[in-house]
């Protein structure tokens, strides 16, 4: 399992500020980015039936991230399961690959009048499709992008934040402080974990995530170990998203079309579906005149 690191010594570490910016950088340009950057470039460029901008996007993230996330890995001072972390780190390779596909095509359908805020099979380009079975093939195109995808996505990259999250502690005498820069990115890094946690619909993942973040802090601080700066940062900045998760659905709270999308207990709208709702139709309405 590698070489053992100074886990008897509790050596701080250094807040990583190259390589949280190289990793909030990339989550905005290249996951955020991709359905923005398919919109606003011209058509001509790249045909519906050819890969998008945002599809080329996709596959420099699904490169870049996993390689940052094994960078974070070896700098953690404490020793980390080194199996679990390549598992996790194939696996998440795996379900990006997966929704790269499906969330192409999907976002393809945009220009042909596909709407988010409906289900598949409420879609006015779905419903009339002949032979019907060609409505199965596409329900099964979303199941692959927003559930199989999502999931060997999301699961591994959450768990190897927490498996890094476990080596960020230090002895209470040794409580390192917060970094300017890194008060710069939390409000970056925060944002995009609400992006990713509303347009992901991984509620569920990211609040174990942050409950298992909160028991470990508790039960570290009984034996006198504190959150590093690298830790604090992580915590503050899942901390942060809560709150504008909590904000966006009460904003949201009322929507009645968006209620009858994302029904359940549950209730927290994807921002495209907000988009191609409201945004969207509000930009026709405008052309129009």
């Amino acid at each position: 399992h590698g070489a053992v690191k100074g886990e008897d010594t509790f050596k701080t570490s250094p807040f990583h500020l190259d390589l949280w910016f190289y990793f909030t950088l990339q989550n905005w340009v290249l996951d955020f980015g991709r359905p923005i950057a398919m919109i606003i470039l011209p058509l001509e460029w790249f045909p519906l039936n050819k890969p998008s901008a945002g599809d080329y996007f996709h596959m420099a993230y699904n490169v870049i991230t996993p390689f940052l996330l094994l960078k974070l890995i070896e700098r953690s001072p404490k020793t980390l399961p080194r199996s679990m972390v390549y598992v996790s780190i194939i696996t998440f390779v795996m379900g990006a690959s997966i929704h790269l596909v499906g969330d192409s095509v999907n976002h393809r359908l945009i220009f042909s009048g596909y709407q988010h805020h409906l289900s598949v099979r409420e879609n006015p380009i779905i419903r009339n499709l002949k032979p019907e079975t060609l409505i199965d093939s596409f329900e099964l195109l979303y199941y692959y992008d927003e559930y199989l995808g999502h999931s060997m996505w999301y699961i591994p990259f959450f768990l190897i934040l927490f498996i890094y999250f476990t080596g960020c502690f230090t002895p209470a005498a040794q409580r390192s402080r917060v970094p300017a820069a890194a008060l710069l990115l939390m409000g970056p890094s925060s944002l995009y974990y609400w992006y990713l946690v509303t347009e992901g619909q991984i509620f569920i993942l990211y609040i174990f995530t942050f409950f298992a973040m909160m028991a470990l802090v508790m039960h570290q601080r009984r034996k006198g170990l504190v959150l590093d700066s690298n830790g604090l940062f992580l915590f503050a900045s899942f901390s942060i998203a809560l709150l504008l998760i909590a904000a966006w659905v009460g904003w949201l709270w009322n929507d009645k079309i968006l209620r009858k999308k994302y029904p359940g207990v549950i209730y927290i709208p994807e921002p495209w579906a907000f988009y191609t709702l409201h945004v969207s139709t509000l930009h026709a309405a405008k052309e129009s005149f």
